[in-house]
């Protein structure tokens, strides 16, 4: 019987002519050892592949397991059901948006009972979110957006009445933060992720630098020695963190704050979509160590779902990344005194039904935020 892995190069007279002679009993020929060699490849390589695949299997699980053990869980992320946004209803079997709310802190306490356990746990505390993020994540998967929510937004924060936005930690905790924005965007958010300043840090360094374009030259006001020049610059742990943490160098203080820090997250996702490191086993290992243990999650945010979501973003690139600033009316003073940061209300309504009708693609594209505000 012909051997169904062999490829026969040689069709005609010649291949009956050695067909016959393979036939014949008394003939031992060649072919009978070149199929058991043929044999013995083959089955080498169905053990390759599956020693290789238990091997990426263990690695996958190794990486699962420094995500799944060194993140900090918030397990009361979310207020009761019945107050918040209903999700988008979306036919059987397809995607629906997604959205992710991050928050930035340049001074997490870890102890037991401290602030951050306290805005995990839903209670007052005196924590604060140096960085509010919406990231959108729309139904075709082709994009990521991420809209930043100025901290001194004046906005209606539920059972509170008028407060900064990032009041809403100290009043109630993640689960009102996350009450207030799906108030304000009238968006459910699906989950959300914290992190501590400090991980942008090691984050920076795993990755062997980041580049960003500095558009506002400036010195570091907290350490002199961080001086930041106009155009491409190379970044490392340190020098990220005070890129992403200065706002007093500016003379509009938050607003360029957020726009280096939109900077630095695009140059990130540049740097790991594009720049091999998703491809790169110990990178990727180095990365991971690196951030998690600076990252608080809830619980729905876990190893698998994050899986499922990068795959379904396989296709996404750096360029595939748009920023933008959720529009304001500039400064003013509360009737209270404080100074805030008035919301366009127009511009909000605006961005409201783009995302409702899942086409925030062609707002950002009209308003001309592929490259910030």
């Amino acid at each position: 019987m012909p051997n169904r892995f062999e490829v026969d190069s040689d069709p005609g007279p010649a291949r009956a002519t050695r067909q016959a002679l393979a036939d014949r009993p008394e003939h031992p020929g060649p072919a009978p050892r070149r199929k058991r060699r043929r044999r013995k490849v083959l089955v080498a390589v169905l053990v390759l592949l599956l020693l290789g695949s238990g091997a990426v299997g263990a690695y996958l699980y190794s990486l699962a397991q420094i995500y799944d053990t060194q993140t900090i869980k918030i397990e009361n992320a979310f207020p009761p059901d019945s107050l918040r946004v209903a999700p988008p209803a979306v036919p059987a079997g397809a995607e629906r948006p997604m959205n992710i709310l991050l928050m930035g802190s340049d001074s997490r306490d870890k102890s037991q009972g401290g602030a951050s356990a306290k805005a995990a746990a839903g209670m007052a505390s005196n924590q604060r979110s140096d960085t509010l993020m919406l990231l959108h994540v729309p139904s075709d998967r082709s994009q990521v957006y991420s809209i930043s929510l100025m901290r001194d937004l004046w906005v209606d924060i539920p059972d509170h009445g008028k407060a900064k936005i990032n009041a809403a930690l100290a009043f109630g905790g993640v689960p009102l933060m996350v009450r207030t924005v799906e108030d304000l965007l009238q968006q459910r958010i699906d989950h959300v992720v914290s992190i501590d300043f400090e991980g942008f840090k090691g984050l920076t360094d795993a990755l062997g630098g980041v580049e960003v374009d500095v558009k506002v030259p400036f010195t570091a006001d907290r350490d002199r020695n961080y001086v930041f020049t106009a155009g491409k610059n190379t970044l490392n742990g340190a020098q990220a963190l005070a890129f992403v943490r200065e706002r007093y160098a500016f003379a509009d203080g938050d607003y360029q704050r957020v726009r280096n820090q939109q900077t630095f997250l695009r140059a990130v996702i540049a740097k790991t979509f594009n720049g091999g490191t998703l491809g790169n086993p110990v990178t990727l290992h180095n990365v991971l160590s690196a951030v998690s243990p600076y990252l608080s999650v809830a619980p729905g945010l876990d190893s698998v779902e994050v899986a499922r979501l990068a795959f379904s973003l396989r296709n996404v690139r750096g360029e595939d990344a748009v920023f933008f600033t959720l529009p304001t009316a500039g400064v003013g003073t509360s009737a209270d005194g404080q100074s805030i940061v008035v919301p366009d209300l127009g511009a909000i309504e605006e961005i409201k039904a783009a995302l409702t009708a899942d086409k925030l693609r062609d707002y950002a594209a009209a308003k001309k935020f592929g490259n910030g505000n």
